[in-house]
């Protein structure tokens, strides 16, 4: 296969869900790899990425210092912010730097190389990959190196059942009564099949949830952990000694990598969902990725959601075909 060559800009802002996805698709491009956390100041930030008159000035003094000549290769962006500065790249350096944004960048397509965007966000153009899912690096090694570094997970009993907690978004109401609904049905469950619980929370958890989830499990065996002062993250760990994953409704990010294990997937929705939401739960569930968190104990997992090698492979292809003169 041939090689890439040059080096490759990630360029995200700090949201943790942008960066993996970004580093994932960059990891298997296999290019000395360059992450920028690049934070537009007002008012490019209010209308990134359509404002692009004054470019790098978008940017504070330390970061601007970052983002300058020479041009990477190949540039990869998540989010909106960082649609700014890949837009801007192709135009700084004459075209020779290949520009990827993940994720809709509410402008047409046309002014990246390559964008890639999940198909509930039902954008089409002919430079548009639509994976079903977000990115992610979860892959049989991933997962065998996730229960190499916990393998303590291995003597707690079975089913293991890695419970993967978000937090309230624009449309979505994870509160106290969510938390304690939720907790309410895995002890249901639990009494019935027996088993442990591992219950992740994220940066977006509020901790009031976990102070519910902390008291309602103490006596079940398998742990609560909402952060550092619980010690290492053990979210590799969990997916990868998981007979089974209960994923909270909010997240596309952990619902793909959840439903890239391999393992059954549930979830528990108590309210509409907004529609490009919905319609990713939706394709989740015909593809038999996904069920309700009551649903038959014996569901048949699917096979696993992985898409990112596949969306690497023809990125890499696109970016050897391009003209070197473009």
């Amino acid at each position: 296969m041939p090689r890439l060559h040059g080096e490759c800009w990630v360029i995200t802002d700090g949201a943790a869900g942008n960066q993996r996805q970004a580093l994932a698709l960059a990891e298997y491009l296999q290019l000395p790899l360059r992450h920028l956390v690049l934070q537009p100041r007002a008012p490019w930030s209010w209308l990134a990425p359509r404002l692009t008159l004054g470019g790098r000035l978008a940017l504070s003094g330390g970061e601007r210092r970052l983002f300058a000549p020479p041009w990477p290769a190949v540039a990869i962006g998540c989010g909106r912010a960082a649609a700014l500065f890949t837009r801007l790249l192709r135009r700084l350096s004459d075209g020779q730097c290949y520009t990827v944004q993940i994720l809709d960048p509410r402008l047409d397509p046309a002014h990246w190389d390559t964008v890639i965007a999940p198909r509930h966000d039902q954008l089409d153009g002919p430079n548009v990959l639509r994976p079903l899912g977000s990115l992610n690096t979860v892959d049989d090694e991933w997962l065998a190196d996730g229960r190499e570094a916990c393998p303590g997970f291995a003597e707690l009993p079975q089913p293991r059942v890695g419970v993967l907690l978000g937090g309230p978004r624009r449309g979505i109401m994870l509160d106290t009564d969510y938390a304690r609904r939720l907790a309410d049905c895995l002890l249901e469950r639990r009494h019935r099949e027996g088993g442990s619980l591992l219950v992740l929370g994220s940066r977006r958890t509020p901790p009031a949830l976990m102070d519910i989830f902390r008291a309602a499990l103490r006596d079940v065996p398998g742990l609560v952990w909402a952060g550092p002062d619980d010690g290492r993250n053990p979210y590799p760990g969990v997916l990868g000694w998981a007979d089974r994953l209960v994923v909270t409704p909010d997240s596309v990010n952990m619902l793909s990598e959840a439903c890239a294990v391999g393992c059954p997937v549930s979830t528990l929705v108590t309210r509409p969902l907004p529609a490009k939401l919905e319609r990713f739960h939706q394709a989740l569930r015909t593809a038999g990725l996904l069920h309700d968190l009551d649903a038959d104990t014996g569901m048949t997992p699917a096979p696993p959601l992985r898409e990112t090698t596949a969306i690497a492979a023809t990125l890499r292809e696109r970016i050897l075909a391009r003209p070197r003169d473009s």
